[in-house]
């Protein structure tokens, strides 16, 4: 059927469309007219803007699943994805997702030579468009030291409001028997000019293994100190992708004073998530109880809000701690990720958790998995046109401008 659409009714077809998610990659395929609106930089900002559709990732060894509707039984999840590193990777990380499009890599966080594999791949699961960036090994240190034991690295993905620009960045460090963290190196990359550039070295040290950055506000964020002696507090450091630079985020008044540290004496420890566009901690009392916090307003230590608490009598004599995912669609329930440990391995399991009635309920699916978050439904390409003077060079990409977050 050919379809002829004039452009005094483009608007309200785009419209329409917008409630038609799942169909759109369909109707791509129906005529050149609608393929050029459904790819225009126009619709995808719009129908990023006004998507209401969202799904969630779960990894689990080497598979992804992708999980829609209320995420209440994960046995819907009956075939895993066929992602960019499908069948040649026995290793993946979720490093993060933004406006649609996943940050993947087929490496380790800990590698013992600077040109391991570690291949990243900017990835939209919706539209299966992908784009593996260019490789980066690791910095090689000229003179390592004896009881040098690997390299430890990190990365975190997000959308630069100001240059329309998507970026990773990764930290990494050496690690030895005697120094865990030093000798920083810190790079960025830009899927604009798809190329890194290093950023001067940061003086925090990891708390603990954490591949994803959490992005809140334009910045990447992470559980961070000084030093890992014990004697230093944990912090929230982060990381702003348009000024490029570090800075530390203020905790609860409430915590202020407390001993927030890696010494299994402290009082308590916490993680990071993001909730409701918001920065989100939960607070882990090593015995007793979780709370759930969230930042209302950004960078102001007032607007801390305890969401909630419950007590880990509630869970197995296992339960060791917890992170938010994200609300259920009418916002009553929270989706939390919470982890177990037996025999000194840990099992993470999704429970919702009622903000009225206070009850918890686990959700049952898929066994032993290991990464989760979540995505929105969006048709962003994972990769920018070539400028004019380089299309002969590919003929395939057409000339956009930058994508609102």
């Amino acid at each position: 059927m050919m379809w002829h659409i004039q452009h005094s009714n483009t608007l309200n077809f785009q419209r329409i469309l917008l409630f038609l998610f799942k169909s759109l990659l369909r109707f791509r395929s129906t005529s050149k007219s609608l393929k050029s609106i459904i790819d225009s930089h126009n619709f995808t900002n719009l129908h990023l803007k006004n998507s209401l559709n969202r799904s969630l990732i779960i990894r689990r060894n080497y598979d992804i699943y992708q999980i829609d509707d209320d995420f209440s039984d994960l046995t819907t999840a009956e075939f895993p994805l066929n992602h960019p590193f499908s069948g040649n990777s026995t290793k993946i990380t979720l490093i993060g997702s933004c406006n649609g499009l996943l940050a993947i890599s087929n490496g380790l966080i800990a590698l013992t030579q600077p040109n391991d594999a570690n291949q990243i791949a900017i990835w939209n699961p919706n539209t299966r468009k992908h784009h593996i960036i260019p490789f980066l090994p690791l910095p090689i240190t000229p003179h390592p030291p004896p009881d040098m034991y690997c390299y430890l690295y990190l990365h975190g993905f997000g959308f630069d409001l100001l240059t329309a620009d998507y970026k990773l960045l990764r930290i990494s460090w050496l690690v030895t028997q005697h120094n865990p963290f030093y000798d920083s190196h810190v790079t960025l990359f830009s899927l604009k000019t798809n190329s890194w550039k290093t950023i001067p070295s940061t003086p925090y040290a990891l708390q603990y293994v954490q591949a994803m950055g959490v992005f809140v506000q334009n910045s990447l964020h992470w559980v961070m100190a000084k030093k890992l002696d014990g004697s230093y507090p944990w912090l929230i450091v982060a990381f702003n992708l348009t000024l490029e630079i570090f800075y530390e985020v203020p905790l609860p008044v409430e915590l202020e004073g407390e001993e927030v540290n890696s010494n299994s004496n402290g009082s308590f420890k916490f993680r990071l998530a993001v909730l409701g566009g918001c920065l989100c901690m939960s607070v882990n009392y090593e015995t007793t109880e979780i709370d759930v916090w969230v930042m209302k307003e950004y960078g102001s230590r007032d607007s801390w809000c305890k969401l909630f608490t419950f007590v880990k009598s509630c869970f197995t004599p296992h339960f060791k701690s917890s992170r938010p995912l994200g609300y259920s669609s009418d916002g009553s329930k929270v989706l939390l990720e919470g982890i177990e440990v037996l025999s000194e391995v840990c099992h993470r399991k999704l429970f919702w958790y009622d903000l009225k009635s206070e009850q918890v309920s686990y959700v049952e699916g898929i066994p032993n998995w290991n990464a989760a978050m979540f995505c929105v439904g969006s048709l962003v390409p994972p990769f920018f046109p070539v400028d004019n003077c380089r299309k002969e060079e590919n003929c395939t990409s057409k000339r956009r401008d930058g994508f609102l977050s």
